[in-house]
């Protein structure tokens, strides 16, 4: 019982020395908090972080400094600062300096008067510069951020003139838009004597143009602070894609707490060249003339100029200039009027060759319909149909005929893009379809449907049959499908010379793109309307009389609508009888 009672005697007497002591007395009524002394150095560069509040500096001159100028750099966000001498009654009392209290809280307090010198609010460089006031005890530098937490440097200079640890502006500061192209931008701005007088041995100074999308920049801080945060940004999109950890949350909060204690406004600023090298400089030098380009058209660019002293770590921001690049050139769009029948033809064999079109159907209901037909051998075109920037519908068309119903929309834009084909430029052949002997052609027709809810209805085949026992030596009997719509249908003829009727091939058939338009009225044998409710019975028939004995035909049978381009059937070629 003794010897622990000993042990834990001996272990309260150590703990108790090395816990911290409390100490309950009360502090003297006159006794004030301790503040930091924040002094000015002269000559050099101090980087200040301005909380949401005010900021004092302190700074004493030399008796015989027969002038000072004081220049303070915000950052990002406008701030305000007064420059004030205090001139004291008395000198502070001896014994008053060995308290808590610090030289300039004491000469803050103690009684005397105070003389505005200069003010400004902004946030771009401003210089004070005069005589000094020789009655002054102290002079105070009281710097206020409004909106939030944000930064600034400040520079003292005893004596006459400029620091010249700044570099100089011309007198007109503005950046001048030369030439705005569509992908470019030209700029010129007046030069700095502070390059132009330097010898060409030395390059300390130059020249920073930075480009951005979104405001122009006060200050090459705020455009280091802006490319920094969009880097943030984009890290931060990337790291919630990756699995969340224990180690970011509490990386995140180190990084919170170390942000609460203030920035020591004595610490040299961060070096301008190491940060210079992370800036995206659009251009870099000595010239007062720089063309930025690799632009997206028809956008919007803020550009400023900066003149930057790389041996001091400073730089001065031109005022900054915005343009707007030029839009795209954009083709020529061509109207198509009411149920007009136009061949599209491709002149450039190229795989890029494009044409626009716009329509505006008629009525109240607003549609239409679009047919379309690849006349080219091997051809195929995309179509892309459009409405206010909305793509409608995009598809190929080939030989066959192809319809795109359009509904819902005032005005379309039609869009036909050559695909490309397997035969190249010196292998291409001309297709006979194709009026005057054009190449790469596409067949086309708007009209509106005043009363159609839809793509008419096809016939289920385009195939024309002919019966060998009905063929006679005058005369044939041809058969063809139809459709439940009542339509016109018409027959057209052609008589075969002796070389093609032996070929029997293709250059014996009429060509899929040649319509009705392009046939002369002596071909054409009969026109008849049909209609069937039943698809499968829509079948029709005609008997085609006044032909030669042995000689060969080509019949086409179209179908003749009153919306979109007439539909062709197969060709069918048939050899009359010798003897009856």
């Amino acid at each position: 019982m003794a010897l622990s009672w000993c042990l834990g005697a001996a272990l309260a007497l150590v703990c108790g020395s090395l816990w911290p002591q409390v100490h309950s007395g009360v502090a003297p009524e006159n006794e004030v908090p301790l503040r930091p002394t924040t002094w000015l150095p002269e000559g050099k560069i101090t980087s200040v972080t301005l909380p949401k509040g005010r900021t004092r500096l302190y700074f004493t001159l030399k008796k015989k400094a027969p002038g000072m100028s004081v220049t303070v750099s915000p950052c990002d966000l406008p701030i305000e600062w007064t420059l004030t001498a205090r001139t004291l009654k008395d000198k502070p009392l001896k014994n008053l300096q060995s308290t808590k209290k610090s030289m300039p809280e004491v000469w803050w307090r103690g009684p005397g008067t105070e003389e505005k010198i200069h003010s400004n609010t902004g946030n771009t460089v401003e210089s004070y510069s005069g005589p000094t006031y020789p009655s002054a005890s102290i002079y105070i530098l009281r710097l206020r951020s409004k909106q939030q937490n944000t930064r600034a440097t400040v520079y003292l200079h005893e004596g006459l003139g400029p620091s010249g640890i700044f570099p100089l502006l011309p007198a007109d500061p503005q950046v001048h838009t030369l030439g705005v192209g569509m992908t470019s931008v030209t700029l010129s701005w007046a030069p700095s004597a502070s390059i132009t007088s330097l010898p060409h041995t030395q390059t300390s100074y130059e020249y920073c143009v930075l480009v951005n999308s979104q405001e122009n920049y006060p200050s090459l801080c705020a455009a280091q602070k802006s490319m920094r945060k969009e880097k943030d940004q984009k890290q931060e999109k990337k790291d919630r894609r990756s699995r969340v950890t224990v180690w970011p949350i509490l990386k995140e909060w180190w990084w919170q707490q170390w942000d609460t204690y203030p920035e020591s406004p004595q610490s040299p600023p961060a070096s301008l060249t190491d940060e210079y090298e992370d800036l995206q400089c659009v251009c870099q030098g000595t010239e007062s003339v720089c063309t930025v380009s690799e632009l997206l058209p028809e956008t919007q660019y803020y550009f400023d100029v900066f003149v930057v002293d790389r041996l001091n770590g400073t730089s001065m921001a031109y005022k900054g200039t915005l343009a707007r690049t030029h839009e795209e050139a954009r083709p020529a769009i061509t109207a198509l009027r009411e149920g007009e029948l136009r061949w599209v033809t491709f002149q450039d064999r190229g795989f890029s060759s494009e044409q626009f079109f716009s329509f505006r159907p008629r009525g109240w209901q607003q549609s239409g319909l679009l047919t379309l037909q690849s006349c080219g051998e091997g051809e195929k075109v995309k179509v892309t149909v459009s409405s206010k920037g909305q793509v409608l519908t995009s598809q190929a068309a080939g030989r066959e005929l192809a319809h795109i119903w359009l509904q819902g929309s005032t005005s379309y834009l039609i869009h036909l893009e050559r695909e490309g084909t397997a035969m190249d430029h010196t292998s291409a052949v001309t297709d006979p379809s194709l009026p005057e002997g054009l190449t790469a052609s596409v067949k086309m027709q708007t009209s509106s449907a005043y009363h159609r809810r839809g793509v008419p209805s096809l016939p289920s085949t385009l195939q024309i049959k002919s019966f060998n026992r009905l063929r006679g030596c005058s005369s044939v009997t041809l058969a063809w499908m139809g459709t439940e719509e009542r339509s016109l249908y018409c027959v057209y003829r052609r008589k075969l010379g002796s070389h093609e009727a032996e070929a029997g091939g293709a250059s014996a058939l009429t060509a899929p793109c040649l319509g009705p338009e392009s046939r002369s009225d002596t071909e054409r044998v009969l026109c008849k309307y049909f209609q069937e409710l039943n698809p499968r019975r829509a079948v029709t028939t005609a008997v085609i009389g006044g032909l030669e004995p042995g000689m060969a035909y080509v019949f086409d049978v179209y179908l003749m609508r009153r919306w979109g381009i007439p539909i062709k059937y197969t060709s069918k070629m048939v050899k009359t009888r010798k003897e009856c």
